[in-house]
């Protein structure tokens, strides 16, 4: 029976380079020389750490990492800004990065496929879901589905068997 994995699943690698060719990018700018300006990352986090000298400026390096994100074809869902706060003359801004599905989210989702009017079985197995049916077009509509809606988060399909 033909079925695939909904999942989300973040490539801490493709976020690590993404982090070094903004630290690369900071070291360049003109505006930041002579500034406190760093960015770090923290895998077993999961979270990126912006210092600056100014509010402005952690918008600054945030937007450089969003962009950085796009060039690397991550998706830009996976981060989750916190407030910043400001501690002595820094401004510090902690990123946290969504990996994998929590239950709230895959309810949502296996709620959603269900009011789609699509008539597939999906089940939450753990931080994923699996969607079976007799039809591939079937299972295709529901990616299509899928692919239109905001979780929140960013989905990847795997696991496909015919």
């Amino acid at each position: 029976m033909p079925s695939f994995d909904i999942v989300s699943e973040l490539e801490i690698f493709e976020v690590n380079h993404a982090v070094q060719n903004t630290q690369k990018e900071i070291a360049t700018r003109f505006d930041f020389r002579g500034q406190d300006v760093s960015i770090e990352l923290n895998e077993k986090a999961k979270e990126i750490k912006i210092k600056t000298e100014s509010d402005f400026q952690c918008d600054q390096v945030y937007s450089m990492l969003e962009n950085h994100f796009y060039k690397r074809k991550v998706d830009v869902q996976a981060l989750d800004p916190q407030k910043a706060t400001a501690s002595g003359k820094n401004f510090v801004q902690v990123i946290k990065l969504k990996d994998g599905l929590d239950s709230d989210t895959a309810k949502k989702i296996n709620k959603a496929i269900k009011e789609s009017g699509i008539k597939v079985q999906s089940s939450i197995q753990g931080d994923k879901i699996r969607v079976t049916d007799k039809k591939r077009d079937t299972l295709q509509q529901v990616m299509a589905f899928l692919k239109e809606q905001q979780f929140g988060l960013p989905l990847q399909f795997n696991n496909f068997k015919d």
